[in-house]
């Protein structure tokens, strides 16, 4: 079956098709969109750090005196509710905004600088990391992404460098506190050099030793530098030489600029993006062709998203992937038609996203750890997923024929276009009940696949 380019750009690069919203037609009709979404104000914003440290030390203010008032109560509970909104939002950002690419990438690159809530005050804070740390960089170097990453706030708590002090520094001395290895290692094992990668445990701990005095201000305030507790002296990591008397936090900024342009990080990030898009076993020569746009231009990550943009594998058939369960939700939400008015109104309340990615196995901000969510397909077909995927596709499908009267077979052709199937649209058709011809749409193998 002949697939149309604007067909897998919809739905293999972006979240699918939206009835109100046109689709780009190939490679670089796609890429464009990138420069396009970089100018556009981020659909659904949320309230950024600093606005939240203040709600939080009101919070906090309140407990400590007394914590059993019904002011300190209807506080903690709004900012539970504002959390969970917030956490709703992610999937209405990518159900929204008409350019698909763009908010894919920010999830990729979200998955792949994973944090989580592990606590009231991360889980408050947690949705500021993609507006802040992400999408600014999305389309400048990756050593100017990984570097305001490291020194994000969220990051910064999630890995417990807050709690890192140099062996050797004033306040370790007088505190009698030393090296939390958490960030270091996650920076080579999973941001840049990958796992098997060229560096060994000494590497890590004299990584973590120059990222000491990299801390937040307040408990979930800015980034602050803390001299007193950085670990005097160079450190030598991959065999180079960094920092020195005074330290500052410079001398980490300089090894993450030196190791986004490794030889290493290029092909482990470049496997990792044509996993994420293409296949869980990507052709080798993507790979490389992506590592080598990497090389040659140092890490500019526009340059690498048309490497992976312009070569043939990307536009191969048939759909490889598994659309995870927020992209699955999202793309369901773009096949109904949502609109950023939508996510205080009556349908966000009849999707319940929050408890509907739980039940289909990935909740908001609760990834299993430092490395993400799983690519491959056995992660996501399995009998509890599946059927979670086949009720969540039967309770859409009651929402969308009390809600429009819209033809079934219509719907799927809106939805899928030529990637429907002909069994698929046979099925859909002879359907008895309406809910239950939208329902197989959502069910249906082509619409779980990108």
């Amino acid at each position: 079956m002949a697939v149309s380019k604007t067909t897998i750009a919809a739905i293999r690069f972006g979240y699918g098709f939206h009835r109100d919203q046109a689709a780009p037609s190939g490679p670089a009709a796609l890429f464009d969109t990138l420069a396009v979404a970089q100018r556009t104000p981020m659909p659904v914003p949320i309230a950024g750090l600093t606005e939240r440290r203040q709600r939080l030390d009101a919070l906090i203010a309140e407990r400590k005196s007394g914590g059993k008032s019904p002011e300190f109560q209807n506080m903690r509970k709004a900012m539970r509710r504002d959390a969970m909104r917030d956490a709703a939002q992610v999937v209405f950002r990518r159900a929204v905004s008409p350019h698909g690419f763009y908010e894919r990438l920010v999830a990729f690159w979200a998955d792949h600088f994973t944090i989580a809530g592990r606590n009231a005050g991360q889980l408050f804070i947690a949705p500021t990391f993609e507006p802040e740390a992400l999408r600014p960089h999305l389309m400048g170097s990756f050593g100017e992404m990984l570097s305001a990453v490291v020194q994000h706030p969220v990051m910064l708590s999630y890995l417990d460098q807050v709690s890192s002090f140099g062996p050797n520094s004033r306040a370790g001395k007088r505190r009698g506190k030393g090296l939390n290895e958490n960030l270091a290692r996650e920076v080579l094992e999973l941001h840049t050099l990958g796992v098997g990668g060229p560096y060994a445990q000494h590497d890590v701990r004299e990584l973590a030793e120059l990222l000491t005095g990299y801390g937040v201000h307040r408990g979930f305030g800015k980034f602050r530098f803390f001299q007193q507790r950085a670990e005097p002296g160079a450190e030598t990591v991959l065999g180079q030489s960094y920092g020195g008397d005074p330290a500052k936090a410079a001398h980490a900024l300089e090894f993450l600029q030196d190791v986004a342009v490794h030889e290493i990080t290029a092909r482990h990030i470049a496997s990792k993006l044509a996993v994420h898009f293409v296949a869980d076993q990507p052709d080798p020569d993507l790979v490389a062709h992506i590592a080598a746009a990497w090389r040659n231009s140092g890490g500019d990550l526009p340059s690498v998203y048309q490497a992976l943009l312009e070569h043939p594998a990307s536009w191969e058939m048939p759909f490889a992937k598994i659309r995870q369960p927020t992209g699955l939700v999202a793309a369901t939400m773009r096949a109904m038609g949502v609109t950023a008015q939508d996510l205080d109104g009556p349908l966000a309340r009849g999707l319940r996203l929050v408890r509907a990615l739980r039940d289909l196995g990935q909740p908001l901000l609760q990834p299993p750890g430092p490395d993400g969510w799983p690519e491959e397909a056995e992660a996501w077909i399995t009998p509890q997923g599946l059927a979670a995927r086949l009720s969540f596709a039967g309770k859409v499908g009651q929402l969308i024929a009390k809600r429009s009267d819209v033809d079934p077979r219509r719907f799927a052709d809106g939805v899928l276009r030529d990637a429907l199937r002909p069994e698929t649209g046979f099925a859909v058709g002879g359907a008895p009940d309406r809910w239950e011809g939208f329902a197989l749409v959502l069910a249906s193998p082509e619409f779980n696949r990108r």
